[in-house]
């Protein structure tokens, strides 16, 4: 069965309020996309963003961001005052203004938790308990972390007093009891975006809409996953890591990208059965219906960089865990619908692990152009078992992609393509959805033929990514009515899309 879908975060859509949310916006979208012909909507990660504001930088891999908690719901529970949810509107804009937004909702929260306090049910009140309880192996860490981090602003975990950075236990029980309130509101933000986060999930289920979650291969540094978690992860004894993430010199960058995120230690995961990536990869799952697990590669060798080194040229390539890891993930959670993000430098040692893991990889057709006959992103190439993209959120936009090329660039592309070049994203989707690759997808953006000023992100910088936001009403009847015939001509309707 031929599918296809959208890639837009939830911080992207368009709403009354400073960010887009997990609320009417969302439904709409859902809507839109059934009407469109699509199956999928493919997502970012979902977790609490921490340095640049990047979802790949989250301080949890198990927690949700409270930025996208729908406030109108809040206002609709009784949480949130008329005033109150005034205050957290904005006029529509084409960027999201990520610190102003985090100040708004996070004065908003704390005013729904005060109000929750003095108002809400019983049967609230048991919810919000139950889930408390049935969550606490990750949430009370959580928790802890994300109070200590508000009373502690502005430094790393590595920097706390020793007590808390060492986790004694005196010092986080005496913590504990001090933060006590503060505590509890994190536990409630949580509660409010996993209720709010389910309801969409099963809203898109039943119209036929699968979610792509997104499931980093790092964690950062600064998150409750290393603080509580130290011996898993390559660090000195101050908790500072010996060596750091990243990929050496690539298409993105000629210095390679210096991500930052600790490394693990692979010994000691398998000496505990794997057993923190089971509980991650159970967390993923009980939010979305299929994952993309982001950088592949590195499961098999990853790119080791001392942590003193300012670029990721000086690194080597180190040995992962290879399939052992997703077995011991298979054996305890079952099947896994996984799409291999196989990405930059790919060995054959890498496609044998994907294939004899049965997963699709990814082509992206902005790779697609050249000589090279036996490039894996042309489309006599793909395959069945694979995800076309036109490009990812990493990528700059169809249009900013050929504004980029040289002439003779342009003219290769408009060859390929059958185009004028006036709608050069229309055919790049076009043509991606032609692939013979079983999913297609594109980001939003080349649907709604933005430039490279809408671009999600750009590997190795640090200011302007992940502010992107679609106006209200830009994806019109018209381009869902072009989406759906593309999409019907091209086979891709299956059956979420018959209706």
């Amino acid at each position: 069965m031929r599918e296809s879908g959208l890639l837009i975060h939830p911080s992207c859509l368009p709403g009354p309020g400073p960010i887009g949310t997990l609320g009417a916006d969302a439904r709409t979208l859902i809507d839109q996309l059934a009407q469109a012909g699509q199956s999928l909507w493919q997502i970012l990660p979902l977790g609490p963003t921490g340095y640049g504001h990047s979802p790949y930088m989250a301080t949890s891999a198990l927690g949700g961001n409270p930025n996208l908690i729908d406030l109108d719901t809040l206002h609709a529970q009784g949480w949130l005052s008329d005033d109150e949810l005034a205050a957290t509107r904005v006029p529509a804009a084409d960027f999201i203004d990520p610190d102003h937004a985090v100040a708004l909702v996070s004065r908003a929260l704390k005013q729904a938790w005060a109000r929750f306090g003095a108002t809400a049910s019983a049967d609230d009140r048991a919810a919000l308990a139950a889930f408390a309880e049935r969550e606490a192996a990750w949430l009370d860490d959580f928790a802890l972390f994300h109070a200590l981090d508000e009373a502690w602003p502005d430094c790393s975990w590595t920097d706390w007093p020793e007590g808390a950075r060492d986790r004694d236990e005196d010092t986080l029980a005496a913590l504990r009891e001090e933060h006590a309130d503060t505590i509890d509101r994190y536990r409630f933000e949580q509660w409010v975006f996993r209720t709010q986060w389910d309801a969409l999930h099963a809203y898109a289920n039943e119209h036929g809409i699968d979610i792509v979650g997104d499931l980093p291969i790092f964690v950062s540094h600064h998150s409750v996953d290393v603080w509580s978690n130290r011996p898993l992860f390559d660090l000195k004894a101050n908790g500072e890591p010996w060596n750091v993430s990243g990929v050496p010199p690539d298409y993105f960058s000629p210095t390679g990208q210096r991500w930052g995120n600790p490394l693990y230690r692979w010994d000691r995961m398998h000496a505990s059965g794997y057993a923190w990536w089971i509980e991650r990869f159970r967390g993923c799952f009980a939010l979305v219906d299929r994952v993309r697990v982001d950088h592949f590669r590195g499961f098999q060798a990853y790119w080791e960089i001392p942590a003193h080194e300012e670029t990721a040229i000086n690194g080597r390539w180190r040995r992962g865990p290879g399939r052992a890891l997703f077995d011991a993930v298979r054996a305890a959670i079952g099947p896994l619908p996984i799409i291999a993000e196989d990405l930059g430098t790919i060995t054959p040692e890498v496609q044998a692990l994907r294939d004899g893991l049965g997963y699709p990889g990814m082509k992206v057709m902005h790779f697609a152009t050249g000589n090279d006959r036996d490039n894996p992103h042309k489309e006599h190439n793909h395959g069945i078992n694979a995800v076309v993209y036109s490009g990812t959120h990493d990528n700059n936009t169809t249009i900013g992609w050929y504004r980029e090329l040289d002439e003779m660039g342009r003219h290769e592309v408009r060859t390929w393509l059958s185009t004028d070049g006036a709608h050069v994203a229309l055919a790049m989707i076009d043509r991606t959805w032609a692939s013979s690759a079983r999913i297609a997808v594109a980001p939003m953006q080349d649907v709604l033929e933005l430039g490279g000023g809408a671009r999600m992100n750009t590997p190795g910088t640090v200011e302007g990514n992940w502010i992107w936001r679609m106006r209200p009403g830009a994806f019109s009847t018209s381009r869902r009515l072009w989406l759906r015939q593309v999409t019907q001509r091209r086979d891709r309707l299956g059956r979420h899309g018959r209706h």
